[in-house]
């Protein structure tokens, strides 16, 4: 039953803030060695069995992902609507789950917000200070009104979508001269708090990436569609990869389904471990070609 008496003012989160500069991700992707972010997609469809069932299955399982990966990721991104459509349980659930990452990662709100104004600054209190990330998509579509809402958050991230991994980019992404996702792209770092921006670049675009960063060679990169989408890692390093790393290389189902769905907590964990840990080796080693020194 709800305390109605708790419910007068906003919830503040208690988790501790993650890496929220340039250089303390860069030092967080150096000691560990790797770039990768791991995406918390829980469909309920695909949760191995010893989980149990609904919300308490997705809970438990993206805790105990969280738990076997994090010698490897250095983010994680949890995919709000997986959460949401369960009301005020999954939500609730959502929180815990975010409180138990720990401060020296990243913890990026995948929620694609693209509101204006007041609206948008709502957005970004509930996520930055209410969930307690560091981070959170956002559609630029509406423009600076859209974006500058959450920039106004000095130790946050907004992350940009400008080139998707999704087929249906070609739809809008590529429409116009220059593309539109280059105008977003090249227009964004006008806006107040540009520093702070991150941009989604999907990995099935890798022939863009080199004028992609021509046009944001500073900024860090969420790249989704390694793996199960088909993109390749190698060709993200070569095209993306600047002075400071800036990549966050996101895998979800690779990592999260890669255990067999009727095995054991053990055996589950087990393997997604492994899988973590493969991926941020090759991470690794594109790392020590780059940074020999650390």
């Amino acid at each position: 039953m709800f305390d109605l008496c708790n419910m007068r003012q906003p919830r503040q989160s208690s988790r501790r803030p993650g890496p929220s500069s340039v250089e303390a991700l860069h030092a967080a992707i150096l000691d560990k060695q790797s770039f990768l972010c791991v995406g918390l997609d829980p469909d309920p469809e695909k949760v191995p069995a010893c989980f149990g069932e609904g919300v308490k299955a997705m809970e438990a399982f993206c805790l105990a992902v969280v738990e076997a990966t994090l010698p490897f990721a250095v983010a994680y991104k949890p995919n709000l609507a997986f959460f949401e459509r369960y009301g005020s349980e999954g939500w609730a659930a959502l929180e815990r789950i975010v409180e138990r990452i720990p401060s020296n990662v990243l913890c990026i709100a995948d929620a694609k917000r693209g509101d204006i104004g007041n609206t948008a600054t709502a957005y970004a209190r509930a996520l930055f200070e209410g969930m307690g990330a560091d981070a959170v998509t956002v559609a630029p579509y509406m423009g600076r009104d859209s974006i500058e809402p959450f920039t106004a958050f000095q130790d946050r991230w907004t992350v940009l979508l400008a080139l998707t991994s999704n087929p249906g980019a070609d739809d809008f992404e590529f429409h116009g001269d220059p593309p539109l996702h280059e105008r977003v792209l090249s227009r964004s770092q006008e806006f107040r708090g540009a520093d702070r921006l991150m941009y989604v670049v999907g990995a099935t675009r890798p022939e863009a990436l080199q004028r992609i960063r021509e046009l944001v060679p500073d900024a860090f990169l969420l790249v989704p569609g390694v793996g199960a989408q088909g993109g390749s890692l190698e060709a993200v390093v070569e095209h993306g990869m600047n002075a400071r790393v800036g990549l966050l290389v996101n895998s979800s189902r690779g990592i999260l389904y890669a255990g067999d769905p009727g095995g054991t907590k053990a055996e589950v964990c087990t393997a997604i471990a492994a899988s973590a840990e493969a991926l941020a080796g090759a991470m690794g080693s594109a790392l020590q070609a780059t940074f020999p020194t650390h």
